[in-house]
């Protein structure tokens, strides 16, 4: 037995436990165990290793405690080459997202890079995966199904139904999520060139979906990136989907991808021709992870070709692959016809007044946002706006006026994505690495070294304003700007006691004043604080303003100045588009 052997048992499902069995045969001495620190498409140490208490292995009918040696890494010191061993752990199973593992008496969903530990050396060595589902949790689940993307046996047993994954590589298993439960299920061709290409889509959760119309709508979106690409990286796809009350995310995989969504996101019996905002929401989210099949997948930084998952991958082009697909998403629905030019350009300018109302923009370049992911994007906190940008929301407007400029040299960004994901298919793993300079040959071959060069230092490694008012008004786009007074430059949540400050804009009037993230407004001008008293008084000249606030457990007084308001700028796009939009 030269393969590792998984056996990944659901009995204490109740307790949120997965227990894995490993079976292999010591490639070495001295074995060493490791499992991934973060998962790939979500670039955060996540440490996995915290929900694993106990590793043991028997070898000959002996039993031994594995050692830890570092956060996520086992010796196996008793452990000589050629031993039969047998490896146990259980691991907690409790995390509502698309990046870990959940499982409880109506869901088994996991990622196997949060179960599955790899043994040194044999990762690449085709294994075999049993998920053993028990009795008891399909008797609760009569019609419990599995999701995945990839081929499986199915084995019925008096204690219940294994499901049997044979001959894939061990590393590669960490690409393929995986949901066992009741599902709504529905599916549809893509077509190519050259065949047929079948879809999957799972739902699970409660939900009233319209699956007609879904099935639908996600078939035209799948089509037209088809259709632009020319063909598919996969050989089929699954889409899986839980509907929960307002989570939200998605996770993308080789021929997969992982959705959670609001189950008002997905559209009822009584959806209109216009899909609602709630409903493009999840058809963007659809759209967006189906893309990264092609530009995260296929076509990836150069420094996440061959990453190991257990240390920090930085690289400045998360803008590229993270914001182009931002962009994509949205105008993808437009182009294949399921929403239209008004909706799209709301979609816009929500993008365009998020990036106006992030003060980080002159303080942080979209290079930098990219390469900062691992500290900041999925660590955000009051201060974040104050001095960051999102590289999915700056990155997106950057690649809107990277379209734009192209379009003036007789060019689209679609033309540069489908110049590397060409280029993926002639290596001999389907994948290119992509570096800034190879992207800048690229494009400054369809729109002039000096225009690039010039583009880079302003927008990507610079602060500069975007200007895409200059860039839209000569395709028909009416674009009406209006300043905003905010509330004292704050934000805030109501609390029993008034208003918690949840937010300060740096250098504001609340801030010069004193106030701070944190403090609960009790009173403004002596009376109950609340938001019609704050509107009352927001625009009144004059005397100083009191405010009373606890801080802690403290009571303080401040002087906030009379007719001193903050400003933002908010945006309102109408138009055709002209040949932005136009796609023939």
């Amino acid at each position: 037995m030269t393969a590792p052997s998984y056996h990944l048992s659901f009995d204490k499902y109740y307790d949120h436990l997965v227990r894995v069995h490993l079976e292999f045969i010591a490639p070495i001495d001295h074995v060493r165990l490791w499992l991934p620190t973060w998962i790939a498409g979500s670039y955060l140490v996540r440490e996995f290793s915290k929900h694993i208490a106990q590793v043991s292995y028997v070898i000959n009918n002996t039993h031994h405690i594995a050692q830890k040696t570092s956060k996520n890494t086992y010796v196996l010191p008793h452990t000589h080459q050629h031993d039969k061993v047998s490896v146990h752990y259980d691991v907690y199973c409790h995390d509502l997202s698309v990046r870990t593992a959940f499982v409880d008496s109506t869901r088994l969903f996991g990622n196997f890079t949060s179960l599955l530990m790899m043994v040194s050396s044999l990762e690449q060595n085709l294994c075999n995966i049993t998920l053993s589902v028990p009795k008891a949790f399909l008797q609760k689940n009569p019609n419990a199904t599995l999701a995945i993307g990839l081929p499986y046996d199915t084995h019925t047993h008096d204690d219940g139904v294994d499901f049997i994954l044979n001959n894939i590589a061990a590393f590669d298993s960490y690409d393929y999520p995986f949901e066992i439960s009741q599902q709504t299920y529905f599916d549809f061709n893509v077509k190519t060139n050259a065949r047929p290409v079948h879809h999957r889509f799972f739902i699970t959760g409660r939900h009233n979906t319209n699956i007609h119309r879904l099935s639908d709508d996600v078939q035209m979106i799948c089509q037209s990136y088809v259709d632009w690409l020319g063909d598919v990286p996969f050989d089929d796809y699954t889409f899986m989907t839980v509907a929960t009350g307002s989570e939200y995310g998605g996770l993308e995989h080789i021929s997969s991808t992982a959705l959670i969504t609001p189950r008002t996101d997905l559209p009822s019996i009584l959806e209109q021709d216009e899909p609602s905002a709630d409903y493009q929401r999840f058809l963007g989210l659809c759209s967006h992870e189906y893309f990264h099949a092609w530009w995260v997948k296929s076509v990836r930084p150069d420094v996440m070709m061959d990453n190991d998952l257990t240390a920090e991958s930085y690289t400045p082009l998360l803008w590229v692959f993270e914001g182009f697909t931002s962009y994509i998403d949205d105008l993808m629905l437009l182009r294949a016809g399921v929403i239209s030019k008004d909706s799209y350009l709301k979609l816009i300018t929500a993008q365009l007044n998020r990036y106006a109302q992030t003060d980080g923009k002159a303080h942080q370049s979209v290079a930098e946002s990219s390469f900062d992911a691992w500290i900041k994007l999925y660590r955000p906190d009051e201060n974040t706006t104050n001095q960051s940008i999102s590289y999915y929301n700056k990155g997106a407007l950057v690649a809107l006026i990277l379209d734009l400029m192209l379009i003036k040299h007789g060019h689209r960004l679609f033309d540069v994505i489908k110049h590397f994901y060409d280029l993926s298919k002639h290596t001999s793993n389907k994948r290119y690495g992509l570096t800034t300079d190879e992207l800048g040959k690229v494009i400054s071959k369809m729109m002039g070294a000096d225009n690039w060069q010039d583009f880079y230092d302003n927008y990507i490694i610079g602060t500069k304003d975007l200007p895409i008012q200059t860039l839209l008004s000569p395709h028909n786009i009416t674009i009406i700007t209006k300043d905003r007074a905010k509330q004292w430059g704050m934000t805030y949540k109501d609390d029993p006691l008034g208003l918690k400050i949840s937010h300060l804009q740096r250098d504001s009037v609340a801030s010069r004043a004193g106030l701070s993230v944190g403090d609960v407004i009790i009173a403004i001008d002596s009376i109950k604080a609340s938001k019609d008293q704050l509107n009352r008084t927001i625009a009144l000249t004059g005397d100083d303003i009191c405010v009373h606030v606890f801080r802690r457990d403290e009571l303080m007084v401040f002087d906030v100045k009379a007719g001193k308001l903050s400003r933002h700028s908010e945006y309102f796009l109408s138009g055709d588009g002209g040949a932005w939009l136009d796609f023939g």
